[in-house]
């Protein structure tokens, strides 16, 4: 794998369930892992003597100064702080990319269609993978590009993600280029929020359909964000994106049985178009 490129894993309290690092290797994965924690984690130690070097810490209550929440809640149980951080620790290692990744990731696979449905195949070469995905990062010019999740892909060849190839929203993994910083936004659902914003702004954001990632239940794991959500439920993690962006998002329902709240971003208003070379005037 490139010197100039990492995986960061975000992680908090969790020193003993990082499945992502175990996930990574799995799938064939070579280069560089950081394992990124703030002072505040009582794990501290365990987290160093399992992952030594690797673990970068950061000051939180210095990151929440820079950080905008969107409420005058002052506690610092989020994943936003650690998201502002990874841009600066980033150059400070001296890289050029990097790959910003939750710590309940289980499984990388590649999607296909083999001609009479929608098939998936476990990846053993990540590291190809990756270089793949930081050339279309370096070349669209997007600011973040991302692994789909396996619930793009509900429907199978039918299903919205495989049908439009490119989804403009980011989400559960960031590919990230140093001189291209952008802030996440919000307690809870800043990525959804980073994107629509940001987006809105002119800034691209992609998610890439070829390649999916497994997550392990949310709300399920102790530890990392399952606090937060527990504490405010799905509306109001909803809602922070619906303040930013309230002219192209609302707050809907998903799910067939036990439904659940959820944004519901209308990106005929959300985001510019982009329109084909072919419109140009010489």
């Amino acid at each position: 794998m490139r010197d100039d490129f990492a995986v960061f894993i975000l992680s908090h309290g969790r020193a003993n369930n990082v499945y992502t690092v175990e996930s990574l290797r799995k799938c064939g994965y070579t280069g560089q892992i950081y394992i990124i924690i703030d002072d505040e984690d009582a794990m501290e130690s365990e987290y160093r003597k399992l992952y030594g070097d690797s673990v970068i810490q950061f000051n939180k209550k210095e990151a929440s100064l820079t950080s905008d929440t969107c409420d005058l809640n002052p506690a610092r149980n989020i994943v936003l702080f650690a998201r502002n951080q990874c841009h600066r620790i980033a150059k400070e290692l001296g890289l050029t990319y990097f790959l910003e990744l939750d710590d309940d990731y289980q499984e990388f696979r590649s999607r296909y269609d083999d001609g009479t449905k929608l098939a998936t195949s476990y990846v053993r070469d990540l590291d190809a993978i990756i270089d793949v995905y930081l050339e279309f990062l370096e070349n669209s010019g997007a600011y973040a590009v991302a692994f789909a999740q396996t619930g793009d892909f509900i429907g199978g060849r039918e299903a919205h993600m495989w049908r439009v190839q490119l989804g403009r929203k980011v989400m559960n993994s960031f590919f990230c280029k140093v001189d291209r910083p952008f802030d996440f936004i919000g307690r809870i659902n800043e990525d959804t929020t980073a994107y629509v914003l940001h987006g809105s702004r002119g800034k691209l954001f992609f998610t890439a359909r070829e390649m999916s990632l497994d997550q392990v239940q949310t709300q399920k794991q102790v530890g990392g964000l399952t606090e937060s959500y527990l504490d405010s439920g799905t509306y109001v993690k909803t809602f922070y994106t619906v303040m930013n962006c309230p002219s192209s998002v609302r707050v809907s329902t998903m799910g067939s049985y036990n439904k659940r709240y959820h944004h519901l971003i209308d990106w005929e208003k959300a985001v510019p178009k982009i329109i084909s070379s072919k419109y140009k005037k010489e």
